[in-house]
């Protein structure tokens, strides 16, 4: 992997080049497209993703408080508890080995009897809303951290304080594209994580984006690239703030 802006560099270290601010809580979206935008192919985003992107994800997963995805990214993609990782030891010491994963649903429609809720090794949050059925609230309190934030659906703002709340104030967002164009919407992204990978997809795939709109106004960190990947980093602009 190589730097090549602002400067050019050979083997930058991953970890610092994504290092968060030590004054402020931040929330930051990682995903993946492909050149003309797709943010997965056949219905996942794995097949976009390189060896690379994998070590990228990683870091990110490691330096974050909290993993925040929507229930549909959590079911697309399969997910499970996170897994520690001897390469963490530095870079999370004084926390727990890994990061909760909190999971935003207004239906509740997850699989609580799945690994997520049974076998993490940090307990699962679930952030819902008050519209949200009863008894499918009460058992998901039952196998995770329940947060109610909203009424009618999930509030972004008061879900992002809850876990801020909560001490986890490195947030990552792993999507999906309606959870961060909500996020956007209401003005709680700081930075865009977003690796480019070298595919023209067509088709009906979403963008990294969608559903709510959102303009908000980015700053061009840096760009890695490795094997025609590209991995860029945007901030937001201070003006917005």
């Amino acid at each position: 992997m190589r730097r090549i802006y602002p400067d050019i560099q050979d083997n930058p270290d991953i970890v610092q080049a994504y290092a968060y601010p030590e004054d402020r809580p931040w929330l930051r979206l990682n995903m993946v497209a492909s050149v003309d935008g797709a943010a997965w192919l056949n219905g996942r985003s794995g097949p976009l993703s390189s060896k690379g992107d994998r070590r990228v994800f990683q870091t990110l997963r490691g330096l974050a408080d909290v993993i925040l995805a929507g229930a549909a990214t959590v079911r697309k993609e399969g997910y499970g508890p996170v897994p520690p990782r001897d390469s963490w030891a530095e870079i999370r010491e004084g926390r727990p080995e890994v990061p909760p994963i909190a999971v935003v649903t207004r239906s509740l429609a997850l699989d609580l009897d799945g690994e997520l809720f049974t076998d993490a090794p940090s307990r699962t949050i679930v952030i819902t809303c008050e519209s949200a059925p009863q008894e499918r609230r009460r058992l998901a309190a039952k196998y995770a951290d329940l947060v109610v934030a909203g009424d009618d659906g999930v509030d972004m703002p008061l879900a992002v304080a809850a876990l801020h709340d909560r001490g986890l104030t490195r947030v990552l967002c792993e999507g999906g594209p309606r959870i961060n164009a909500q996020l956007s919407a209401c003005g709680q992204v700081d930075e865009l994580c977003l690796t480019i990978s070298p595919l023209l997809v067509g088709g009906g795939a979403a963008r990294i984006q969608n559903g709510t709109p959102a303009q908000v106004g980015l700053r061009l960190g840096h760009v890695l690239e490795e094997d025609g990947v590209l991995f860029c980093k945007y901030t937001r602009e201070q003006s917005d703030d």
